[in-house]
């Protein structure tokens, strides 16, 4: 499989993991990353910590998801040796009993990844969101602006 389609599973695999409620997982796949704000703040590293931001802002409902649909497009992936950068746009789906199905939010990634004995993985993740919509359903928290 070439770079740039493995990168591309784990941008995706990361939509599939959050919107399938497996926190835990979808942590999993930023163990050696950074999680930074739009202004470039680191606000978690590894595992532990960015898993804590996905629980402390993401509303999970009863049957342990929530509730939407992660849509990823316009993926440019850029590699060079054995690191690589990415950057894509975003639309979050979501319908609940209280939210007739709607896009709540779209934006953009920006990734960067690092090439090991054992593949691809993540190393950075930064997000900016462009549009807003009702996030009430959603989001525990703000979002921060960019």
């Amino acid at each position: 499989m070439s770079p740039e389609r493995e990168i591309e599973n784990l941008i995706y695999r990361y939509a599939e993991l959050i919107d399938d409620g497996d926190m835990d997982t979808l942590a999993g796949l930023f163990s050696r990353a950074r999680f930074l704000d739009p202004s470039g703040e680191v606000q978690g590293e590894g595992s532990r910590a960015i898993g804590a931001i996905y629980r402390a802002f993401t509303r999970v409902f009863p049957e342990g998801t929530p509730r939407t649909h992660h849509v990823t497009t316009n993926v440019i992936i850029e590699v060079a040796n054995q690191t690589a950068e990415a950057r894509s746009y975003f639309t979050v789906f979501q319908a609940t009993s209280g939210l007739p199905l709607q896009p709540i939010i779209a934006g953009r990634y920006h990734d960067t990844f690092a090439l090991d004995a054992n593949g691809w993985y993540f190393t950075s993740r930064q997000v900016f969101s462009r549009l807003a919509g009702d996030l009430s359903e959603h989001l525990l928290g703000p979002i921060p602006e960019g």
